[in-house]
């Protein structure tokens, strides 16, 4: 980044970064590049890690892994990578010190600088929420790109925030995916509009409890300017709009797959609808395009579109654009893909249902199913899935470290479902091969075989992505 980006407020700056991965070296190779004295921290070790010390090293970057992670003296600031938990001792030392921590978000919101057009920074249009924030900040991009703005989908998805603020020709909007984690670490954020799609347990392990993590989505509403967008089917996120601090004239904007009332946006006959940014709400709508035109067109996916519509209306998109951008819109793999249909049974890969309230969509958008479940809970638990989802189910395959869990559910809840769980110890293409055999082996014609875990993967494959695709290569070869 050169001499031209040090800033005098940075310039000499103690400022520890702390995690190793692709946000850390980001921030580390920014705040470097702004005159900050950097060191980095990780308390993991080995040739990955040694490896990006080196090249971080080279460039006149700190690095200290291992026992050496702690809170070097003298320092002014953190920038912490999401994934390090409030109760790390790194940050119970910088309590006892002083010293401020932040997120990568909260050094991108403050890095911030004007854009010449407007002479302000590029506004945030932000999304959380249990599931589905890729995927509707995905939408929202291509809303934007159709109404002609130069923008990204960043955050947790596509472009890092860091350097989509920092990039050399500026942006005009950003869709941009806020995880609970990095809303944690970002005291300052006042987006422009901001929307919470769902509320689901899910990684307690790291918030403590579910009422600290609802209340660290909630941060996305905080200072909002425009709109603050909720799921009228989850009233836990309209719950938080109510407890949130906006600034004078922001609008409270529901979404859901009803006829709308005023100022919501919903479906009527098969048609998006906006009774929210209208000039007569009271007695007008407006027609944002078909839910047709959605892929695919299950209904947590139209509620992805929805709100992602509310936000690009919420920033005066007309409605051409916003039927244009979802028409455009392709969905990521493993969000229930298709993967092939075989001898009358349809499989599909869902890999990315790594939580409860994920698989219960996917679980809601077939029948019958065989299900294939299980992996690494993380501290979840299955008994509301299993009891809603059970009318539906053919089988269930279960695999992975914590499948007794579901297993246990499916025997009070679901008795009459036939339980199969291939032998354990094998992991990959190996264990992948003998799941989508004994799954196939379950199915009837007319059934649907579905990857939804409602888990993590790593204690069986690198991550949902890889078992999503062995999912797929396995069935193809079948």
């Amino acid at each position: 980044m050169g001499d031209r980006m040090i800033n005098p407020e940075w310039a000499g700056l103690p400022v520890v970064v702390a995690g190793l991965g692709l946000s850390g070296v980001s921030a580390a190779r920014v705040l470097h590049g702004l005159g900050a004295h950097v060191t980095v921290v990780d308390g993991g070790t080995g040739p990955a890690l040694d490896a990006k010390a080196a090249a971080l090293t080279a460039q006149g970057i700190a690095v200290r892994l291992g026992d050496g992670a702690g809170l070097p003296e003298g320092t002014r600031l953190i920038v912490t990578s999401p994934g390090w938990a409030p109760d790390s001792p790194l940050f119970a030392a910088a309590e006892q010190a002083g010293v401020p921590v932040w997120g990568d978000v909260e050094l991108a919101w403050r890095l911030r600088t004007p854009h010449p057009a407007t002479g302000e920074p590029a506004p945030w249009l932000a999304v959380t929420g249990t599931n589905g924030k890729t995927t509707t900040v995905q939408m929202l991009a291509s809303i934007l790109t159709a109404a002609g703005k130069r923008t990204a989908a960043v955050g947790n998805v596509g472009v890092s925030v860091l350097d989509a603020v920092l990039a050399e020709e500026p942006y005009d909007v950003l869709a941009v995916e806020l995880s609970s984690y990095q809303l944690h670490w970002a005291p300052s954020l006042r987006v422009h509009s901001g929307a919470v799609l769902n509320l689901a347990p899910d990684h307690l392990d790291w918030h403590g409890s579910m009422d600290a993590y609802a209340a660290d989505k909630g941060r996305i509403y905080q200072g909002n300017q425009v709109a603050c967008v909720y799921n009228l089917a989850d009233p836990a996120t309209e719950a938080l709009v109510r407890e949130a601090d906006v600034e004078e004239g922001c609008r409270a904007i529901g979404f859901g797959l009803d006829a709308p009332a005023v100022s919501n946006l919903g479906v009527v006959d098969g048609l998006l609808v906006d009774r929210a940014f209208v000039p007569d709400r009271d007695r007008a709508a407006a027609e944002l395009g078909a839910v047709a035109d959605i892929d695919p067109p299950a209904p947590h996916n139209i509620a992805n579109a929805l709100a992602a519509a509310a936000l690009a209306r919420a920033y005066g998109v007309d409605a051409k654009a916003v039927r244009d951008g979802l028409r455009a819109f392709t969905p990521d793999a493993h969000r229930i893909a298709h993967v092939a249909e075989i001898d009358g049974v349809t499989y599909v890969d869902d890999s990315k249902a790594t939580n409860t309230h994920a698989t219960a969509a996917s679980l809601a958008a077939y029948r019958p199913v065989v299900w294939i479940a299980g992996g690494l809970a993380k501290g979840a638990a299955f008994d509301e899935l299993v009891a809603d989802a059970a009318p539906r189910l053919r089988a269930a395959v279960l695999i992975g470290q914590d499948r007794q869990l579901i297993r246990e559910a499916l025997a009070r809840h679901a008795p009459e479902v036939p339980v199969f769980e291939p032998a354990p110890g094998k992991t990959g293409a190996e264990a992948m091969t003998e799941i989508v055999r004994v799954a196939a082996s379950a199915a009837e014609k007319g059934d649907t075989v579905l990857l939804a875990p409602a888990c993590a993967s790593m204690d069986m494959f690198t991550n949902y992505g890889e078992r999503g695709d062995l999912f797929a290569e396995a069935v193809r070869n079948m």
